[in-house]
């Protein structure tokens, strides 16, 4: 099972950038898409991007689409999330996670961890 950390979340003002990362252990990590994901106050956990085992194929929620890419250094063993434009309804928990492929469902390997937060100001 692919264990991960989610780190570099924070507060940052509207049109702001960040870069996530998703740090994992697992000898089997670079055999699995993993996938970020987000959940804000009162709403449902929500597919944000995802990426293949090699890091050739992509796939992002059409509300990211063109502000977010999505990158992994299987040398590391981490997947990075690079955010720009943010905009105050990106502010959310993010989390990432092994997921079955590229699907923009929520459907995981295993359990969510605890995620890292994003916080964007108007």
């Amino acid at each position: 099972q692919v264990q991960r950390v989610e780190s570099g979340g924070g507060l940052v003002q509207a049109g702001g950038s960040l870069r996530l990362s998703c740090a994992a252990s697992g000898r089997t990590f670079s055999r699995h898409a993993i996938g970020w994901f987000r959940q804000a106050p009162g709403k449902e956990r929500e597919f944000v991007a995802a990426i293949s085992p090699t890091g050739g194929s992509t796939n992002f929620a059409d509300s990211v689409k063109g502000r977010f890419t999505i990158s992994r250094d299987n040398t590391k063993d981490t997947v990075y999330l690079q955010m720009n434009s943010l905009q105050p309804e990106d502010t959310a928990v993010y989390y990432c996670a092994a997921t079955p492929g590229l699907t923009t469902t929520t459907t995981i390997f295993g359990s969510w961890g605890q995620g890292t937060q994003v916080t964007v100001s108007a």
